[in-house]
């Protein structure tokens, strides 16, 4: 599906606007995040300090806490202050830094310690940067640093209710939220359930739903594949069935069970992080976990599959969940069927939606014979507006509504 017209980035070598961006998100680079690519396509118009946090998850004696602290501690000792650009050639932008913080955030001390520990390293970046400053944090627990860091603009950008996840402080992220919604100068969702929750909180959002690179998914694959991704998947039997994105608890067992158990040819093959998952989901025939790819290979991922499939489960914030993949399944070719939750629901008509193990089973196997039907394919047309560079453009129109628009 080709789109008519295919928005770029802005390149130039010069920024043409006032102003700079602090951001709290997670690790630059590590996964391509909604406030990822909005910041990329930002980063000709605006010097950026990216800020590497710990995130929302609280430590636990497993394997997946165990690497991510050595990967934070690499980072403190390694590379406290580097900058990388995720692909773009911007060598010195964004400036990207990982400061050393206490790894826990239920108590109150915690919070304290580390809101100590930000100010000593973070106040001098930030002075050096030009004004306006505004900050943005896709991270509830940075309202500690309200009123202590020197910026000009708070903005907190929802992208998902971490409230009722699993292995998160709950009751500090909804208590942290509350007071960044009501001191931040401005408030972004990422979808129309999230904004009926900030809503909730006091504050009328502006809503920016996810977009999506289209050049990429609209494009051959660039260069060649990694021979490490040709090996793992040099022997796996056709037709795929394709998920991509993190392996966790938000998958529905259920559903991928009823799948495999009805295959009687062909590979379901879920690529990307595994953290969390039902350990039953190893077990499963014609089931392979891929591990995570590089990002540029996803669309030979996309065109290999004979059915692309999001078999997320209900309940505990997946109502208010907004797949960034979605956008990415649409911008294909390919048949997709995922389980009927609110945001999956705006595109009803350029997809399958299921709610049921043995739906999912049966819908999956009727589109590995039938392919995507042609009403499938004219719907996915509308995606062709949702390329991240407007979203980007409507982003920095909010966060600097002083500053005229570049052309």
């Amino acid at each position: 599906m080709e789109p008519s017209h295919v928005d770029k980035p802005v390149r130039g070598t010069e920024r043409q606007r006032a102003g700079s961006l602090v951001v709290f998100s997670d690790d630059w680079g590590r996964h391509p995040s909604s406030c990822q690519h909005l910041v990329r396509h930002l980063l000709s118009q605006f010097p950026v300090l990216w800020i590497n946090t710990i995130g929302l998850r609280q430590p636990r004696l497993d394997w997946f806490t165990a690497v991510r602290g050595w990967e934070k501690v690499r980072q403190w000792l390694c590379h406290p202050r580097r900058s990388r650009a995720m692909g773009d050639e911007a060598a010195q932008n964004p400036q990207v830094l990982n400061p050393i913080m206490w790894p826990s955030i239920r108590f109150r001390w915690e919070r304290r310690l580390n809101c100590v520990l930000l100010r000593k390293q973070l106040i001098g970046n930030i002075s050096k940067l030009p004004r306006t400053r505004v900050l943005v944090t896709t991270i509830p627990l940075v309202a500690d640093l309200i009123g202590h860091l020197p910026v000009d603009r708070w903005v907190y950008y929802c992208v998902d209710d971490f409230r009722q996840w699993p292995g998160m402080a709950g009751q500090v992220i909804a208590e942290q939220e509350v007071t960044l919604v009501r001191a931040a100068d401005l408030v972004i969702a990422a979808g129309q359930r999230l904004a009926q929750h900030i809503a909730e909180l006091g504050k009328t959002p502006h809503i920016l739903t996810h977009g999506v690179d289209l050049e990429i998914w609209a494009s051959p694959v660039p260069g060649p594949i990694p021979e490490a991704v040709l090996q793992q998947t040099r022997d796996l039997e056709k037709p795929w069935i394709v998920f991509w994105g993190s392996t966790d608890w938000r998958m529905d067992t259920d559903f991928l069970t009823a799948l495999a158990n009805r295959l009687n040819r062909g590979t379901i093959v879920l690529v990307g992080p595994v953290t969390d998952c039902d350990p039953v989901l190893r077990k499963l025939p014609r089931l392979v976990l891929l591990g995570p790819v590089p990002y540029p290979v996803l669309p030979w991922f996309a065109r290999q599959a004979a059915v692309l499939i999001m078999p997320y489960r209900r309940g505990d914030g997946m109502e208010e969940l907004e797949p960034l993949k979605l956008r990415e399944f649409l911008a294909t070719d390919r048949p997709i069927v995922v389980r009927d939750l609110p945001a999956n629901r705006l595109w009803q008509d350029a997809l399958d939606l299921v709610d049921t193990p043995e739906e999912f089973a049966a819908r999956v196997l009727l589109r590995i014979e039938e392919g995507v039907p042609p009403s499938q394919l004219a719907a996915r047309a509308r995606v062709r507006e949702e390329g991240w560079p407007a979203k980007a453009r409507q982003f920095a129109a909010w966060l600097f509504p002083e500053v005229s628009p570049s052309s």
